[in-house]
């Protein structure tokens, strides 16, 4: 198994030869070989352990068996005790998830604290067999089919092409200790049952089931990137990013492709998104419906779906510009410069009397209660009846922008100057302001 493993290093992560990383060590038998494996091929690195203190006294001495290893062999440790009971009502998660939510919250903490590159866990072959078979029991896509990645940004997993039997072996052979981790014998846990119970069948009625079944997941995942490139191509035609971030998909041209369904699950799942159905009754939906995640909007505005953050919709930040200030940022791109004569080449551009503003200008978000005096008009208008005039969405109101000079209106950004500062005969300073 050394060599294979070697050569699995060399070919699919040659960068771990030349950086640091931790490797995450339960004092389990898998984690145990993963660590000897790199010391046979003379890497540095260090070992993380969690102490989840879920089962009582034995779960101490894992952690003092870790500590013991690493300290015989000289190898950098650390180790995090959780209240993982605790945790797990506090934040209404299974014990699973409280662990997992905890284990990679920390691991990724000592990573930037001590300037490691990766986490390296010892997930296997076996463990890629039980997660296809839990997430197909449960009902999945093509992805939930094909099992655990290789790597995740900075989470590493050499071991995947590996089987249990090979790495127990490999561990008899070269007589390495390990503690056993008494839960795994228990069938209170849907991936002990498969593991215990299932697997062997399948391994008995195909003795090279593991062959067959990494081969399986070697078409499911190209399966996957030419979904990807397919999903790609169309993402291009059909959905506009708009200057301020927001994704506009065209229902039209949305509504032309077979299975559309489908398009939208892979483009808006990485998103937080859980209600499909009301997501793909959106569709057909009235003007205005919504569809919300932890942190994302989905909006069906007239004849497009509007996605969002929800941050963005409620940003009510005040954005100042001095005096002599030639660029703006943020929260959109303007510029600003004095010209001698007006142009009305572009169309998000106004012409300003400069001798009617006073600095610092203000960009915010519109307000219950402001008035402007639209260009063109007599007298003022409330703000939200020119919005209602002009048939603005819900979205559109949400993330409109206005130019202020103290307290007034002086551009309603890319829609309507207001008529006190345009310049006049009179107008000694023209600043011209153009939205990019």
């Amino acid at each position: 198994m050394l060599d294979k493993f070697q050569k699995h290093i060399h070919t699919t992560f040659p960068f771990l030869l030349e950086r640091k990383f931790y490797i995450a060590v339960s004092g389990g038998l898998d984690s145990m070989v993963l660590v000897h494996l790199f010391q046979q091929m003379k890497c540095s690195f260090g070992m993380l352990h969690c102490n989840f203190q879920l089962r009582a006294t034995e779960s101490d001495e894992d952690m003092k068996f870790v500590l013991a290893y690493a300290a015989q062999h000289q190898i950098p440790c650390e180790v995090q005790q959780f209240n993982t009971k605790i945790y797990a009502e506090k934040n209404k998660l299974s014990i699973q998830l409280a662990a997992r939510e905890l284990r990679y919250q920390w691991f990724e903490a000592q990573r930037q604290a001590n300037h490691y590159d990766y986490i390296l866990t010892a997930h296997h072959l076996d463990d890629t067999l039980e997660t296809f078979l839990i997430n197909f029991s449960r009902g999945t896509g093509l992805e939930g089919l094909t099992g655990i990645p290789q790597q995740n940004e900075t989470i590493v997993r050499p071991l995947l092409p590996f089987s249990r039997e090979a790495i127990w072996h490999y561990a008899q052979d070269n007589q390495l200790q390990w503690r056993e981790d008494s839960s795994n014998a228990s069938d209170n846990y849907l991936r002990n049952k498969i593991r215990h119970h299932l697997v062997p069948i399948l391994k008995e009625l195909n003795t090279s089931f593991l062959d067959s079944f990494q081969n399986t997941i070697h078409h499911l995942k190209e399966a996957q990137e030419i979904l990807q490139d397919g999903v790609a191509l169309r993402y291009q035609e059909i959905v506009l990013k708009q200057e301020d971030g927001t994704l506009r998909f065209d229902l039209k041209k949305l509504l032309e492709l077979d299975h559309y369904t489908s398009y939208l699950y892979q483009w808006l799942h990485s998103y937080g998104f859980t209600a499909w159905q009301d997501i793909f009754d959106l569709v057909h939906a009235q003007s205005g419906k919504q569809v919300h995640s932890d942190a994302f909007i989905l909006l069906k505005n007239r004849a497009s779906l509007l996605l969002f953050s929800k941050e963005s919709q409620h940003d009510k930040r005040h954005y100042f510009i001095e005096k002599g200030i030639e660029y703006v940022k943020e929260p959109i791109n303007l510029t600003l410069c004095n010209v001698s004569y007006p142009s009305y080449t572009l169309a998000k551009c106004i012409f300003v009397d400069q001798d009617k503003i006073k600095y610092p200008l203000v960009i915010r978000k519109w307000e219950e209660g402001d008035v402007f005096y639209p260009k063109g008009m007599k007298g003022k208008k409330k703000l939200s009846k020119y919005f209602k005039d002009e048939k603005f969405s819900l979205y559109e109101k949400s993330t409109q922008w206005l130019l202020c000079s103290e307290n007034q209106i002086v551009w309603v950004i890319g829609k309507r100057q207001d008529e006190r500062f345009i310049i006049t005969e009179n107008t000694k300073q023209i600043l011209q302001i153009i939205q990019q």
